[in-house]
């Protein structure tokens, strides 16, 4: 399997996320060419600003090891890790990162800056970037336009009523 495939698999994730109303970003976490961890945003869900998708598969994959270290595993987001997720990422020790659309608001594996590749840690992760980009991107786009049109609606509503 490739890059691609694995991908496809994140943005699966991702779907489940936008048909939640949460913001559609999925993870997966492959280890040896198996998938041993998912996850999609649930952070509006749960109302937990640590759930993340790559979080969430994170911690799956740990669970499915027996283990926190995940040296052996390359993790596929649809989105550029933020600082937390690139923190988790160098905490867990996984070698590859891979992502479909750049984030430079708040990416921090390549855009803002690179904490994957910070040398002053005793970690770091090759990051592959742009997998998927047109996808990943659309699902982001699409979600953000549907819910600045949602809320625009109710506004005009609510001024209606009055």
């Amino acid at each position: 399997m490739n890059h691609e495939t694995f991908m496809k698999l994140a943005i699966e994730e991702a779907r489940k996320a936008g048909d939640m109303a949460e913001v559609p970003i999925g993870a997966v976490v492959v280890h040896h060419g198996e998938v041993i961890g998912r996850g999609h945003n649930l952070r509006e869900t749960g109302q937990n600003p640590t759930y993340h998708a790559e979080m969430m598969a994170i911690s799956e994959a740990s669970r499915h090891l027996g283990s926190w270290r995940l040296e052996d595993c390359v993790l596929y987001a649809t989105l550029e890790p933020c600082v937390m997720c690139s923190g988790a990422i160098v905490m867990s020790r996984i070698p590859v990162v891979v992502y479909g659309a750049h984030d430079p608001k708040g990416g921090c594996s390549g855009s803002l800056m690179n904490l994957l590749d910070e040398p002053r840690f005793n970690h770091q992760a090759t990051v592959i970037s742009g997998i998927c980009h047109d996808e990943c991107s659309m699902l982001l786009t699409t979600f953000f336009r549907e819910l600045r049109q949602k809320k625009l609606l109710e506004k005009n509503h609510k001024n209606d009523s009055i």
